[in-house]
């Protein structure tokens, strides 16, 4: 792999693959910079053996997607008043760090089919009519998917916010919402 191509690919990806990360954690400098670092490791990790992919900023933003996943997965977020988390507000942004660390736990946990259009809601801040054009879905639908990705994304919050400190620990360690609990007898 030609150091040349490589050194071109971090100049054209690195400042939106930067504001990616630095919306969906609030601003939070720090925790961005490791995150894009441990992206672009992961990079440097696969890209000799494969090559650069025809489309590097997709690659990288799908990596670190699923880096910020594993990021909030691990992390128990601070206790926030959950007055300052209302998803139905019409001004409700995840831009402050403590709200954005826990709205990332709680996105954390929900089926992609509906973290993904909280994230293009919120944190690309498309509208409902360019949801729907990307999706090839009527407005309409986007707007249904939206309420009951809000409404998930609410229950998990609010039993978070909600739970003794004791039961906390245990609740940030749980799965997605797609992982179905076994059952024993």
């Amino acid at each position: 792999m030609p150091e040349e191509e490589l050194i071109r690919t971090y100049r054209e990806t690195i400042r939106p693959l930067y504001a990616y990360v630095s919306r969906r954690v609030g601003g939070d400098l720090g925790l961005a910079e490791d995150l894009v670092q441990e992206t672009w490791m992961r990079a440097l990790d696969a890209w000799p053996g494969k090559g650069i992919p025809d489309e590097p900023l997709a690659w990288l933003l799908r990596v670190a997607r699923n880096t910020l996943v594993s990021h909030f997965r691990r992390v128990k977020p601070q206790l926030l008043d959950p007055a300052s988390i209302d998803l139905d507000g019409e001004r409700f942004s995840p831009a402050n760090p403590d709200a954005a660390a826990v709205v990332g736990w709680g996105m954390a946990r929900l089926r992609r089919s509906h973290a993904d259009i909280l994230e293009a809601f919120y944190f690309e801040g498309k509208t409902v009519r360019e949801i729907a054009a990307d999706r090839s879905l009527s407005e309409r639908a986007i707007e249904g998917r939206l309420r009951r990705a809000r409404a998930r994304l609410k229950k998990k919050l609010d039993r978070m916010l909600r739970l003794p400190a004791a039961s906390r620990g245990r609740a940030a360690r749980e799965g997605t919402e797609d992982a179905r609990p076994t059952r024993t007898r």
